[in-house]
């Protein structure tokens, strides 16, 4: 059975563009374009993987949406996709004690993610 990833971005060129990636690796997508969209679907729906985008409504819903996704599956791994470094200069790094703690996400990427590169996180974090 394929594995089914929930992608979440109020850019609808972005969603678009992540959504034909993902499914030219071979996976199911559900798609919402921002939080309260996705907080709906993972009422009745458990993604194997969620990519999300962490500036929406506000600008930590990435942040909300994948506290509340994991406090309801625990095992789902999380990726927040993001431009904020670009936009920003604020920077987080899930590999950091301290952004660990707070941040529920097992990965961090900057938007603009390489499709190769994009394809072995999915993986990696999906253990395939």
């Amino acid at each position: 059975m394929k594995k089914t990833i929930l992608i979440v971005d109020d850019d609808i060129d972005y969603l678009f563009q992540m959504r034909a990636k993902v499914e030219q690796f071979g996976f199911e997508t559900i798609t919402a374009e921002g939080q309260k969209e996705a907080e709906t679907i993972i009422e009745t729906i458990k993604p194997d993987l969620a990519i999300l985008d962490l500036m929406m409504e506000n600008d930590d819903s990435g942040f909300i949406l994948a506290y509340k996704i994991r406090r309801r599956y625990p095992d789902v791994p999380i990726i927040i996709a993001t431009a904020v470094t670009a936009e920003t200069g604020m920077s987080f790094d899930t590999n950091h004690n301290d952004d660990q703690q707070w941040i529920k996400a097992d990965l961090m990427l900057d938007k603009g993610i390489r499709s190769d590169q994009l394809h072995r996180e999915i993986n990696k974090l999906l253990k395939i």
